[in-house]
Order: C-alpha cells, then structure tokens, then sequence
C-alpha cells in the first residue's frame, strides 16, 4: 500500500514496544495509523489503542509466516529475574527434551489492563511433549483419530501454538499405540505383583458390520482392599472362529498376561454360554493350579443379563396389550382437544395421579415399565374415554388390562433388584445372593397362579432362571456367607423358603463347598510359608515344575494334619456373632481391618468378593438389545481399536474420572 501525502511519524521513545519494529506509524489529518511493513494493512495506530492488535496482526499476517517468531518477541528477555510473558516466549525447536521447564501456576489478576502481560515461568516449546499430549486427550475421551485432520481444531491449534507441527492421522495413531504399549507393561506388572487372585469377564459385542467381538476385563481387589476392573483385550473375533474355538482365544489372552495360574472365576454375559466351553478353559487352568480343582474355579453368568432376559419374556408375552397402549396414548396426545377431554374424564373419575402418559423407548425396558404403570393408574379414565370417543379403536379388553397390572408388578421387582446391582459402579459379590433369591421365591408364587397366561408367562422365565440358579446359586451363597451380616444365617433363611423340607440337604451343600474352598486356601497356605508359591500369587503355581513328584504331597500333609489352628479360622468366623446391619457398611473395610484376625478367610474373602456377578454396566442395566461398536471405531484395524479401548480404560482408572457421565466413555468410542 502506498502512502501520499501522509507523514510518517519518527518512532519517539514512548514507541517501546517491539511490534513497532514491523509497522511505520503515519498521520493522515487527525488520525494515526500503523502500517504492517510485511503486508502493508492499515491498522489504527493511536497512542489510546495499544498494541495487542498489532501483535495479533503480526501472529496471524502471511507475508511474514517465514519470519520467526523468537526474533519478534527477543527484545523482552533483558529482565533480570529470567522471566518472560506470554507475548515473549522464545520457543526454539532446537533444544533438547531434557531442557523443558515445567510452568509456573499462573495467579489470575482480573483488574490487569489490556496491554499488561501475564507472566509465566521460564520455559520452551515441546513438539514431541505436546503430540503425545494430544495422543492421550484422543485416547481419554473417545475423539476420533482424524480429529487432526479438521479444519477447526488446525486453527484453534495454530492459534494457540503457532510452532505446532501437525501429525497426520497415521502419525497421531503411531503416538496413541505408544502410549497403549507402556500404559500395558504398567498394568501388566501391576496386575502380576498381586496377592490376590483375577477374575475374568467375558463380554460379547457386535457392530454394524456383523463383526463379532469380546471385551476381556480383570477384576480383583487390590493391596488397599479396593475392588479394581480393567480391560485387558478387545478381541475382533475371525469371522472363520466357530463357537468351540472360544476356549483357545481366551486361554491364548490369559497366557498373553501371565494370569492363567492367577484365575479364580470366569463371568460369562450370556448365561447360555456353552458348559462345554467353560469346562475346557477350567481344566486347562486347573492343571497350572492344582489346588483349586474345575468345581472351585468358579463359572458366572451375568445376573443383569438373567433379568433382562426375563423382563424381554414378560414384555413379549404381553406385546399386544403393551402395542394397544402405545397407540391409545398416541391417539390422546394427537390434538390439544382429545388430550383436554381425556384429563376432564380422569378428574371426574378421581384419578388425581401426577404422572404423565408418556410413550416408551423400546429398547429401554424401564421406559416400557413407567408407561405400563402410568397406563394401569388410568385404568379407569380408559375405560370411560371408550364409551364417550366413538373414533378411539385401541381399548384394551378387562383380561387384557389384568394381564398388564400383573406383568407391571412383575417388572418394578426387576427394576428395584436392577437398580441395587447398577447402583454402584463396582458392587462387591456380597449383594446379589438375596437379591437373586426373593426373584427365586417371587417366580414360584407367579407359577402358582391360577390365570393360565400369568402362570405361562412366569414357568418360562422360571425355566430360565432354573438354569442360572443351577450353575451359580452356590458362588453367590458363599459370597453372602463372607458377608458378616449375613454369615450362614442369611442361606438359612432364604433356602427354607425355596426348598421347603429338603432345605438342610441344600444348606449343608452350601456348608460343604465354602469348607473346601477355604481348605484350598489353606494348603496354599501352608506352601506360601515353605516358599513354593510364586511371589505375587495367594495360590501356588506348578507350571515351572512339571517333574515334580510330590504334587499332591502338601494336600496330603494338610489333610492328616493333626493341627486344627487353620481350620479354626473359618470356624471362628462362622461361630462368633454377626454383626449388626447398616446402610453404610462398607464390607471390604470390614475385610481390611480383620485381615490379622482370618488371615487365611481374608484371603479367600478377597478373591470371592472380587467376583464379577454381573457384567453390565450402570448405565446400559435396562437395555434390550446388546453392545455394539460405533461405526467409528468398527472401521479401524483390530490393533488399533483394541488399542484406543483398552488404553482409555487404563487411562480413566489412572485418573480417577470413573462418574456414570465418565464411563459412557466419552464414548463415541462405545455405543449401545
């Protein structure tokens, strides 16, 4: 730009600032103007505007993008406590990472004027530090790996940090598996060093591709006596693997991670999982862990899952009454007119009710239930609606409307059992045994009914929950016993009311499986104190000795002991009071604290307690359908999928953001 007949003004001695170094300061009549000398913009140069504007101009102004920004900003770095502003950070490239300063903390000054600088401490700019950092805020909220590739974040980057070097997204995936790498050696050297023992969850997902997948978790109860859950593996399944292969993939992973003489029970989320499967995996675990014999390597089945299955029978056998009142409520909210008629029919008919007629989300079942129990308190103000609206089609008939009343109270013990297993985000095995046996005793009441579709509808999930209760009733029941609230009492009184005059016969099953859980624990005991056991395990692991003749020799020793001081440990515990219930007791503090006193009972107690008794996480407890992967994720490379979940997962414990809001994951990374 060219400018006539206007003065240049000689920079006097109150033109201090080092932005005057690429501007000419010109008058043109009353006005002042600053004069970019790289791209020749006018911009307003009075002694009243001060030079943030310029100094933004200059950050931003092509023509000078090859300039660097260190000799713009030089002049501010003569102050003698060495420190600089924000304005006048050098950032040399050329240094090394051992040569970055970590930031002073910043104290805000809300009364500074707009030309004075915030100042920080001492430091230079890190590309590699930074990229990494970008890698982990990827990983930790779920972004998508080609969020480096749009336009928006480029800008706000380079606005930010005008030295930052965008990575493409191959590079930024390089960065993310660095990070899984050595965030795995931590958890896998934590994980080793355990006293404790592992339980397993096997979670099976899907996505829009029809790719199958299983998400292998570890739970157990650390040192500090907090129970603790990480993702080990998010498997991408062959689509050539059949349903017997699934054994080998999940002993190959325990292998992966040296776990497999660590296993102590396996938690399936499908309860129809295949007997046959669990009991090669048991037997191959077995042979490293001689102690424990197939029957003690516990084999779960998702309690969560077990109640939606039985709410989907119950919602299925009533769809067309439940399909009637969609359509009413519907046709009510279809005009304000019908909507004010059927209020007016609901107040003449004292219906005083608070709630709304709301439709339902079919997938959510709880939605299904609040409509069917909003539906019921209507009853009445139906009834009447149909009598007064000719063009109203969608009535339900008085059988109909009984049937839904039943099924309604069917559903609210589900939803009350549900939302004590999702209420805590990591509930110990102690809880689900008297949950799990009032839905025992309810379901032999509904099979008595005298209505030929109530007790249809209740022998179906009867005949479901049989075949859970068959495979687990006797691991939740030892949980229960390791509660000291409950101890045997608790098993008493339930198994009276389920079996009636064979009750003692189930009692002493009970009695007998926690007696030959604790006399493993025992022997490992004994070994412990000898030095057999390998360091970090509550079990001895033979793996590394396989000539060795005298197996069986310790269980022997242990056996014919004439001691009785180990076996008194759970006879102690059984034999003195239970103690008093309360809402806050917390079981696993009440496990630390005794630990000297049941020194071998804690053991077990830890292990038993860590039992993943339900694999569905709280904010997907009322779920119909089941885990699917988003697209985005679905589209990567197995590798690299597993990667980002498995990671975000270490990354969230490592930080301790484990909120229900958290644990959607940020998720776009995993979707319902």
């Amino acid at each position: 730009m060219e400018v006539s007949n206007d003065s240049v003004i000689k920079k006097s001695k109150r033109l201090t600032s080092v932005v005057w170094n690429h501007f000419e300061r010109v008058r043109k009549a009353d006005t002042c103007y600053a004069v970019c000398v790289h791209c020749n913009k006018k911009l307003s140069g009075s002694s009243n505007s001060g030079t943030t504007h310029l100094r933004n101009h200059l950050m931003r102004c092509l023509k000078r993008s090859n300039f660097d920004v260190s000799q713009l900003l030089s002049a501010k770095r003569r102050k003698k406590d060495n420190t600089v502003t924000v304005a006048n950070i050098g950032f040399d490239e050329a240094q090394g990472k051992e040569e970055y300063i970590k930031p002073t903390i910043i104290k805000y000054e809300p009364d500074l004027k707009k030309d004075e600088i915030i100042n920080f401490g001492g430091r230079k700019f890190d590309q590699e530090k930074s990229r990494m950092d970008l890698a982990r805020m990827i990983i930790l909220h779920g972004y998508p790996l080609d969020m480096v590739e749009h336009v928006g974040f480029k800008v706000f980057v380079k606005n930010l940090q005008p030295l930052f070097e965008f990575v493409p997204n191959s590079g930024i995936e390089i960065s993310c598996m660095e990070i899984y790498k050595r965030e795995q050696e931590k958890v896998y050297n934590m994980i080793n060093k355990l006293h404790g023992r592992i339980n397993l969850s096997i979670e099976r997902w899907s996505s829009a591709e029809n790719s199958s997948h299983l998400c292998i978790a570890a739970h157990y109860i650390d040192e500090q006596w907090t129970l603790q859950k990480k993702i080990l593996n998010f498997v991408t399944l062959d689509p050539s693997d059949t349903e017997d292969m699934l054994p080998e993939v999940i002993i190959k992973y325990l292998n992966e991670w040296d776990i497999d003489c660590k296993l102590f029970a396996l938690t399936f989320d499908n309860f129809s999982v295949d007997d046959d499967i669990t009991l090669r995996i048991k037997q191959q675990v077995s042979e490293k862990v001689p102690f424990l014999s197939t029957r003690q390597l516990l084999d779960i089945r998702s309690a969560a899952h077990l109640l939606n299955s039985m709410v989907q029978d119950a919602i299925d056998a009533l769809h067309e009454a439940i399909q009637k009142i969609r359509e009413s409520i519907g046709y009510i909210k279809s005009s304000q007119a019908v909507q004010e008629k059927f209020n007016e029919i609901a107040q003449q008919a004292g219906i005083d009710s608070q709630k709304a007629l709301i439709p339902d989300f079919p997938v959510q079942w709880k939605s299904t239930y609040l409509m069917l129990e909003t539906a019921v308190e209507y009853k009445t103000a139906f009834l009447l609606f149909q009598e007064q609206d000719l063009s109203y089609s969608y009535a339900l008939t008085d059988e109909e409307w009984e049937w839904a009343a039943s099924v309604t109270s069917y559903l609210k013990l589900f939803l009350e059992i549900t939302n004590v297993f999702s209420g805590n985000l990591f509930p110990t095995a102690n809880i689900y045994f008297p949950e799990i046996c009032d839905i025992h005793i309810r379901l032999i009441d509904w099979c008595r009914s005298s209505d030929s579709f109530l007790s249809s509808v209740a022998l179906k999930m009867k005949a479901r929950f049989d075949k859970y209760w068959s495979k687990c009733s006797s691991a939740l029941a030892v949980a229960a016993i390791l509660d000291p609230r409950f101890k045997m009492k608790l098993v008493e009184y339930y198994y009276s009311q389920i079996y009636g005059s064979t009750a003692l016969d189930r009692i002493k099953e009970v009695s007998d499986a926690v007696k030959e859980l604790f006399d493993a624990y025992s022997i490992c005991s004994t070994m412990v104190d000898q030095g057999s056991a390998l360091p970090g395990s509550s079990l001895p692991c033979t793996s590394y000795d396989a000539r060795d003749r005298l197996k069986g020799f310790d269980k022997f020793l242990h056996e014919t002991s004439q001691s009785q001081s180990i076996a008194s440990d759970l006879d102690k515990y059984l034999e003195e009071p239970i103690f008093p219930r309360s809402s806050d007791f917390n079981i696993l503090n009440w496990w630390r604290v005794h630990m000297p006193r049941y020194p071998i009972l804690s053991m077990m107690a830890r292990d038993v307690l860590g039992t993943p008794m339900s694999t569905v996480a709280p904010e997907l407890a009322f779920s119909t359908g089941g885990r699917v992967l988003d697209p985005t994720r679905a589209s990567l490379n197995p590798d690299t999928r597993q990667a980002l979940i498995c990671s975000q997962d270490w990354l969230q414990n490592e930080s301790g953001d484990l909120s229900p809001s958290s644990s959607q994951f940020a998720l776009p990374l995993l979707i319902e």
